[in-house]
């Protein structure tokens, strides 16, 4: 594949190509980022994506009956509203041709390399900046974003003989639309956010699915409508409309903050809610004991659906309790010693969320990886956006930015703000290396986690993907949207130690420590305090 032609310099003796600017991935975050920065003026910069276009989780996550469980409404850039939604809850393919529209829109595939899987990317002494190894080359790069999304890693089950099966077996992320199913003996293994929408959808076609059930989650019932002609028509042609509509859903989505952060008490009303929708879809006294969960609502991701109940009382479905014992050939046999004949595993278990395989290929300037600096104290960031000993990166989606509640499309907003105020900083001020202060991230750090010691997510009775190995909630954001908004609105420069490049040693950029002046020691104060919800 041909790079696409920039302004980038390189060197003609050498391999390695030279950038400013590499932003890791393209999905919604490092698109967003690539718009943001070409607006800002910036053109030394470069989207490595591993895959063959936009898109990231949704261009990846096209199994039957993908789609969004946020409002369509909410689940877009605020400056580019989609008035073409077709129904309240999108759809995996509808997501994906929004995403691919936008790029285009804004022109930024030129700046993308495809197909271009980063391998590695190694903070470099001598020269102050990234040495990144990819499928399609090397580069130097004075900043590296990783956009790199929390749900791209597929988290794959270590059960015994699974190996050996001989029949179709695939990742709910990674599926195999050559496979035809229509008829067969299907096992689904999982019944989190994605295989609740993949079973009613296997449910019609296969002859026999058996559901492999961990934990039962709970399920709310899901407002999904197609919208009217008349909607159409106010969402393209009436000024404030649609922004009016996302306005009042982001609202009415941020007052559950309340019970799943600060009161877990006040997750009760939602809670009766799941467990009225639970009675009226499920009849059978023995698969309604089944799947009641035995934690507080909120503990782990809340899932939406009509269908998912009804799907498993079907003749044709089993939901399988007794855990796994092991996967022979064709059959897997639970822990009661029961086999169940099967022609096709698929495999619904999540991803690598706290323990991204990408870590490991991500070198710190004290020569330990993101994996082992995270394995060691837990997976801890500064607003999402930075993290100590791994200096001139910047992270979007990083630690504590996910959501139980709202759209993640308003958080990677708010950190691309941060980002490309950070980036003119280091511009106007000529900065040639910057990295969080340790006392600063481990001051913010130890500030989410007592609050989220209050919230549902670590007082709700279960164990969820959103905690760490050391038992910290590294996921999620504890609080109101809005509020990590106003503290990423600016970039602040008192929490970071920077080098200005006129004290980096003119040979070539070296950066020993104790060298070069801080610039700023000063704490910032950002004077605008503006609530500034759904813009």
């Amino acid at each position: 594949m041909s790079l696409p032609v920039t302004d980038t310099a390189t060197d003609a003796t050498s391999d390695v190509r030279k950038i400013d600017t590499l932003i890791i991935g393209s999905g919604f975050a490092g698109l967003g980022a690539a718009i943001k920065l070409t607006q800002a003026g910036k053109r030394d910069f470069l989207v490595l994506e591993r895959g063959s276009e936009v898109g990231g989780t949704w261009r990846d996550n096209s199994y039957p009956g993908a789609a969004c469980d946020v409002p369509s409404h909410m689940y877009s850039y605020s400056f580019a509203l989609n008035p073409e939604w077709t129904r309240s809850f999108s759809t995996q393919p509808e997501i994906q041709r929004y995403i691919s529209s936008v790029a285009r829109k804004y022109n930024v595939l030129d700046k993308h390399i495809f197909d271009c899987d980063m391998q590695s990317a190694r903070w470099n002494d001598a020269t102050a900046r990234w040495d990144v190894q990819t499928t399609q080359g090397a580069f130097e790069a004075k900043i590296v974003v990783s956009a790199v999304g929390a749900l791209c890693e597929p988290s794959l089950p270590d059960i015994k003989g699974i190996d050996g099966f001989e029949g179709e077996i695939f990742h709910s992320a990674r599926w195999n639309h050559d496979a035809d199913l229509a008829g067969k003996r299907v096992a689904v293994i999982g019944t989190g956010a994605s295989a609740i929408q993949i079973v009613p959808q296997l449910a019609k076609t296969v002859s026999r699915l058996d559901v492999y059930q961990r934990t039962a989650p709970w399920v709310l019932p899901r407002a999904d409508r197609e919208y009217t002609k008349a909607e159409h028509l106010a969402f393209k042609y009436l000024p404030g409309f649609q922004k009016l509509c996302r306005t009042g859903i982001y609202w009415m989505r941020e007052t559950q903050v309340v019970g799943l952060a600060k009161a877990p008490v006040f997750m009760k009303p939602l809670q009766f809610a799941a467990q009225r929708h639970l009675r009226m879809q499920i009849k059978d006294k023995d698969l309604r004991q089944k799947v009641t969960p035995n934690f507080q609502i909120g503990c782990k991701r809340m899932l939406i659906s009509n269908n998912y109940y009804p799907a498993l009382a079907q003749p044709n479905t089993d939901l399988v309790t007794d855990g796994i014992a092991e996967v022979t050939a064709n059959s897997i046999v639970d822990r009661d010693g029961k086999a169940r004949e099967i022609d096709a595993i698929v495999i619904a278990t999540g991803f690598h969320v706290t323990d991204s395989p990408t870590f490991a290929g991500i070198i710190g300037k004290d020569g330990r990886s993101a994996a082992e600096v995270f394995d060691a104290s837990g997976q801890q960031g500064y607003k999402g956006s930075a993290i100590a000993n791994f200096p001139n990166m910047f992270f979007l989606v990083g630690p504590n930015t996910g959501l139980g509640h709202n759209s993640m499309v308003f958080m990677i907003e708010s950190q691309i703000n941060y980002l490309v105020d950070a980036l003119a900083t280091i511009d106007r001020h000529g900065i040639g290396t910057i990295e969080v202060r340790q006392d600063v991230q481990d001051a913010y750090n130890r500030d989410l986690q007592a609050k989220l010691a209050k919230s549902v997510w670590n007082n709700g009775g279960c164990a969820s993907w959103y905690l760490d190995k050391h038992g910290n909630n590294t996921t999620l954001w504890p609080g109101f949207t809005f509020e990590f908004r106003n503290i990423t609105r600016k970039f602040d420069l008192a929490a970071y130690r920077s080098v200005a490049v006129g004290d980096l040693p003119a040979a070539a950029g070296n950066l020993p420590a104790g060298v070069g002046a801080q610039i700023s020691a000063t704490p910032a104060h950002d004077t605008d305090d503006e609530k500034v919800a759904a813009e």
